[in-house]
């Protein structure tokens, strides 16, 4: 969409309908983004205005622009004006005055918490959006009540009353929604201990929203049915659907994937976006833990986009997984069906010193995944060369079936003792010989 141009002929209900606006100090300004931010929430975007200009502190942008909004919200029976930048609350309440009656206005983090708040089933990530509302409420809280106290009006500027009082509460909440989600992480982190002790590998997706994640899970999924591993791991949900739109996975979602030797849990998570403020992404940390204690992380980008778009997204995405995350990182060049061969080669010239040696695929048609399965096997913690010998009796069976579902078994012999050999990590050797030292001897009752 052109700044200030209407989209005609779109027939949704006025609630629906939104004038998507953005101000930049400098540059020009793109709306692609929040366009599809907005489509995601359930709204219909039927005009773009922009401008580039340095912050107005009453208006944001400037009040000659804010009135120009004010007249394109009436003349599209727009009933929301959608804001691309952080709004403060006189900011919000100036602008409103402007508006039509019954007009609403977001802005950024609003929209992104109302989308987190529709994608939010589980308990986990229902707190995780509490949190951040919460965390986004409170400055504001302060902020008009410090106002209220100045002009000496508890109700002050038509915002209600925020006192002292209400930003007690607010923070009574916080602590509260920490301290169970501390308990849920703990709990996640038993999980990952208990798969790794039964020999599983982790591996994690990251990277931006829409950059296909949700479809490579699929794609490198043994299965798409939980019951499989249900006795094993009743823990595992159901496979992120994939869908061109936003945020469609918001909770973990954690699927066993076919990697040669190896037994392999996979974790697709909340994808990145440009611009999300540290407040926001630590009050998804206990989603993105799944990420920091990996054995690998794939970075998953969207090849067709531009070099520039790649480049930024990379950088951020580096930034918040250096914070917390000692797992390597592979980065995957998702959507290759969309491009050709020159322009992947010219895309992964551009990138090689953000991805070196990445890998290509299109998770949507699973070009290049054989070569990605590759790959991760390579870059996952080196398997050791274990052979054990276990003494023959009434238990000895079900310690070698133990290994056979733990490990790789290359070889077993079977004679007065039977021979196993296999590889394994660690901890999954270490598992092994304790089991056949607790078998009793042969011959005891």
């Amino acid at each position: 969409m052109d700044p200030g141009r209407t989209v005609r002929g779109v027939t949704e209900h006025t609630a629906d309908r939104a004038v998507i606006v953005k101000r930049v100090d400098e540059g020009t300004a793109t709306t692609d983004e929040i366009e599809q931010l907005a489509q995601s929430a359930g709204y219909h975007p039927v005009a773009t205005i922009t401008q580039t200009r340095t912050e107005d502190p009453a208006f944001h942008v400037g009040e000659g622009k804010a009135d120009e909004i004010a007249r394109c919200v009436a003349a599209t029976d727009a009933g929301i004006v959608i804001f691309d930048n952080q709004l403060g609350p006189y900011q919000t309440f100036n602008l409103g005055n402007k508006l039509p009656e019954g007009a609403e206005i977001l802005d950024r983090f609003r929209l992104i918490l109302e989308i987190f708040g529709q994608r939010a089933t589980t308990r986990p990530a229902q707190l995780q959006v509490e949190l951040a509302e919460l965390r986004y409420e409170l400055p504001r809280a302060e902020a008009k009540a410090s106002l209220a106290k100045r002009e000496e009006r508890p109700g002050f500027m038509g915002l209600g009353e925020y006192d002292e009082s209400r930003e007690r509460d607010i923070k009574a909440r916080i602590s509260r929604i920490r301290d169970e989600l501390d308990s849920v992480q703990d709990d996640a982190k038993r999980r990952r201990e208990t798969r790794r002790e039964s020999g599983f590998d982790l591996v994690a997706l990251a990277g931006y929203t829409n950059a296909g994640k949700s479809t490579l899970l699929r794609r490198l999924a043994v299965d798409h049915a939980v019951e499989e591993n249900a006795e094993k791991h009743p823990d595992l949900p159901e496979t992120a659907a994939s869908e061109d739109r936003l945020f469609t996975t918001l909770e973990t979602t954690t699927r066993r994937a076919d990697i040669d030797r190896r037994d392999v849990l996979v974790t697709d998570t909340v994808g990145f976006i440009s611009s999300l403020p540290h407040w926001l992404v630590e009050s998804f940390r206990s989603t993105l833990d799944s990420v920091y204690r990996a054995d690998l992380v794939l970075l998953v980008v969207d090849v067709s986009e531009s070099v520039d778009a790649i480049h930024e997204k990379l950088v951020t995405a580096h930034d918040t997984l250096s914070e917390r995350n000692e797992a390597p990182i592979l980065t995957v060049l998702n959507k290759t069906d969309l491009i050709d061969d020159a322009d992947l080669d010219r895309k992964r010239a551009a990138l090689s010193a953000l991805a070196p040696d990445p890998v290509a695929v299109s998770a949507r048609t699973g070009d290049g995944v054989a070569a990605l399965t590759d790959a991760i096997d390579d870059r996952l913690p080196d398997l050791v060369e274990e052979r054990i010998v276990v003494p023959l009796s009434d238990d000895s069976m079900s310690v070698i079936s133990w290994i056979h579902d733990n490990a790789h078994v290359t070889d077993v012999e079977y004679g007065e003792q039977a021979v196993v050999e296999f590889e394994a990590k660690p901890a999954t050797i270490e598992r092994a010989r304790s089991k056949v030292q607790s078998l009793p001897a042969p011959g005891s009752v």
